[in-house]
């Protein structure tokens, strides 16, 4: 319908521009503090006198919080409006924020963690869903969510960056502090700008059972890959937590099946193209966190590169990721199915992670790791951007919310496995080719111990790359595999009748 002719409600929001700023920012927020306290945390330790055993606490208790509440979060946003839950959320996130940077002892700086958690839980699929309502003209989406992708996708790496001049020239505590400013900025822009229409909530009463099943299941998912890493994949801890989480979350599908308003409607997650969007991002995401993790520990410890020279070395990947978002998935993302977006994507970084299984003792960085993170970036930047848009567009208005969350839930559930699967295969084989060199290493100088050492310990990182060059070639698999949407204007194949919906054009089916 020719717009002059449509009804005033319709028309696209005036101010959606601005209001994309302050949901970029809140975005940024909160994909920054999953790497920025990583930094940081060496100096937090040794100021509070955090033990090595609960170390790891300090990442496990965000990552439990957040993936465990997820879904909670983003059905709670189709309850209360995503708006006021967009409010909430920057308003704890703030005051958690806070509670960390002024923490005294280990119980008030973990405490501090799973609050913020808890309020990235609403946060991130409010923003998310604000989003895929605010942008329904298909060129104007494409741009949109461009920009979101690329500050999803690059903000980690950011976070390396800003955690290590914090770090380095303040104090560990700010990077805690420098949320406040970021979420005081997005909550006054989004009271001010952002507008959500009125008829996409969901005013069913909340699924309790659906709540309490899929929460407890996801944390003893997350849990039982964070106990892996530590106590061993076959330790009865592990099992049993990985058992567990089988158990309920089986339980959670059995129950979505049953209740009227079920928490997750199964309608989200079977649509072909949102699953295949799903599982394709959460594995992509594995293979990120195995170069993120990995790249660090070896710049900074076999490089001997600062801080701050590790998180601008990552510079390369952001710019990447940008360029990828925007000036390329946004620019074909309406002209060409999204698979034919996503799938080449994940094999661009895959080509990039295998560039870098080749890092060794002196790896010249221009050479080699220069073209390896802007071959990541690239990739990862074109294919998120469609991910993301795909992911929530055909849902009916009133599954925005828990939509947006599975995106967020798939990629923090995709960053607990990384984290603990890539780590345990690095340790692994860092201690087998020790083994293998232990004759070697006892019958020469201390300083060739030491290279030895080193040598064993990159031998770890290449190998755990390796894994991830497998998963993200398997990640373009699926995503070329599951994902069939066509171009815009192409008749709608599962997507829910998403033209008809929402009135708008379509744009992935």
């Amino acid at each position: 319908m020719p717009q002059t002719d449509a009804h005033p409600a319709t028309l696209p929001d005036p101010r959606r521009w601005k209001a994309l700023i302050f949901i970029g920012l809140a975005q940024l927020m909160v994909v920054l503090d999953a790497t920025i306290v990583n930094i940081a945390l060496p100096s937090a330790q040794h100021d509070l006198g955090i033990s090595d055993g609960n170390r790891q606490w300090v990442i496990t208790a965000y990552a439990l919080a957040f993936g465990g509440l997820l879904l909670f979060g983003g059905r709670i946003a189709d309850l209360w409006g995503r708006k006021r839950t967009f409010i909430v959320g920057l308003t704890g996130f703030a005051l958690a924020s806070a509670l960390g940077g002024a923490a005294a002892n280990t119980a008030m700086l973990l405490g501090a963690r799973a609050l913020q958690g808890v309020f990235g839980a609403l946060l991130a699929p409010a923003a998310l869903s604000l989003l895929a309502v605010t942008f329904t003209e298909a060129r104007e989406r494409a741009k949109a969510f461009g920009i979101f992708g690329a500050i999803a996708g690059g903000g980690g790496a950011i976070g390396l960056i800003l955690g290590g001049l914090l770090t380095e020239y303040m104090n560990w505590r700010w990077t805690f502090f420098v949320n406040i400013p970021f979420a005081i900025a997005a909550a006054v822009g989004a009271v001010l700008v952002i507008r959500e229409p009125a008829e996409g909530r969901n005013r069913n009463r909340l699924d309790v059972p659906g709540v309490l099943l899929v929460t407890t299941g996801l944390v003893a998912l997350v849990y039982g890959f964070t106990r892996a890493e530590s106590d061993g994949w076959s330790s009865g801890t592990t099992v049993g937590l990985f058992v567990a989480a089988a158990v309920l979350l089986a339980a959670f599908v059995l129950v979505e099946r049953r209740v009227k308003a079920p928490l997750l409607p199964l309608r989200v997650v079977l649509d072909r193209n949102r699953g295949g969007v799903y599982l394709s991002l959460g594995m992509a995401v594995i293979g990120m966190f195995g170069l993120f993790l990995f790249l660090t520990y070896y710049m900074q410890i076999v490089l001997g590169y600062s801080p701050v020279l590790t998180g601008v070395a990552f510079l390369p990947m952001v710019a990447g990721m940008i360029t990828g978002s925007t000036q390329i998935g946004a620019r074909l993302m309406t002209r060409v199915p999204a698979r034919y977006l996503m799938a080449p994507g994940f094999l661009v970084a895959s080509a990039g992670m295998f560039l870098l299984t080749h890092i060794d003792l002196d790896t010249s960085y221009p050479a080699l790791i220069l073209p390896g993170l802007v071959l990541m970036g690239l990739g990862m930047g074109t294919a998120f951007m469609p991910a993301m848009s795909l992911a929530t567009h055909g849902v009916q208005p009133r599954d925005a919310g828990v939509a947006s969350a599975m995106v967020n839930t798939s990629q923090q559930v995709g960053g607990a496995i990384g984290t603990a699967l890539l780590n345990t295969i690095a340790a692994s084989a860092t201690t087998g080719w020790l083994a293998s060199h232990a004759t070697a290493a006892a019958a020469v100088s201390p300083e060739a111990a030491k290279a030895l050492q080193f040598q064993g310990m990159v031998h770890g990182f290449s190998t755990a790359i390796w894994v991830s060059f497998g998963i993200l070639v398997a990640a373009a698999a699926v995503a070329f595999t599951f994902i069939n949407a066509g171009r815009p204007g192409a008749a709608a194949g599962s997507g829910q009748g998403a033209a008809k919906e929402n009135d708008v054009p379509v744009l992935v089916h």
